[in-house]
């Protein structure tokens, strides 16, 4: 007769999470699925496009390591074990933007944010309060968040964003965005409620503080 699983304590479970965010932050993450950018030639030589492309891809991968740190938060708090589930299968996907992402910005000859720790934990913090306000609300939360990421990627695919040359990081940001868009429609069909304004307006509020500050740190 099969022995059921031990029902993890309050304990064991912010001790596995705390090794998550350990691995997230502090380790070479490995991407399940091959790199986007395949076998397009580097083509970004001059210094200062390099240094921008650079710095926007160091901001998605600050991005990433908010958004695992999200959805690690918000599965620890979830009353609904399919909803939890379905929240760590989405930070699969992100772990392999995180591994695409710090390829890339090595490949620029730069580093990822010195302050990914800061990222991880306020972000957790976030996820875990927001759990805590209910299922729908945190579905709804991460709808709103793919939302806002994918019109933030969006942004680097234009003009004034990622040089129009680079097809390495446009080939990742793209499919980056497929992603985040799957992510928000899952939630919403799984019941996400739609957030207040004024909550949605402090979350592009921050997003914004951590763009700025990553793109140089």
């Amino acid at each position: 007769m099969r022995t059921p699983p031990r029902r993890l304590s309050l304990v064991d479970r912010l001790v596995q999470e705390f090794d998550r965010g350990l691995r997230t932050v502090a380790a070479a993450n490995v991407a399940a699925r091959p790199n986007p950018a395949g076998q397009a030639p580097e083509t970004v030589v001059e210094p200062a496009a390099r240094r921008h492309a650079a710095g926007l891809m160091r901001v998605n991968h600050a991005g990433e390591i908010a958004a695992q740190a999200l959805y690690h938060g918000q599965a620890l708090t979830a009353r609904d074990p399919r909803i939890r589930q379905s929240l760590l299968d989405a930070a699969r996907d992100e772990t392999d933007h995180l591994a695409w992402c710090q390829d890339r910005v090595r490949e620029l000859d730069s580093h990822t944010s010195l302050l990914a720790p800061v990222w991880y934990a306020g972000a957790f913090t976030i996820g875990a309060v927001t759990g805590l306000a209910g299922d729908r609300t945190s579905l709804g939360f991460v709808a709103e968040t793919e939302k806002q990421v994918v019109e933030h990627l969006e942004s680097h695919l234009l003009e004034k964003g990622l040089p129009e040359d680079d097809e390495r990081s446009r080939r990742i940001v793209e499919q980056m965005q497929a992603d985040e868009d799957r992510h928000g429609s899952d939630a919403k069909q799984a019941g996400g409620r739609e957030l207040p304004r004024p909550m949605r307006e402090l979350m592009r509020r921050t997003a914004r503080i951590m763009t700025r500050t990553a793109y140089r740190l």
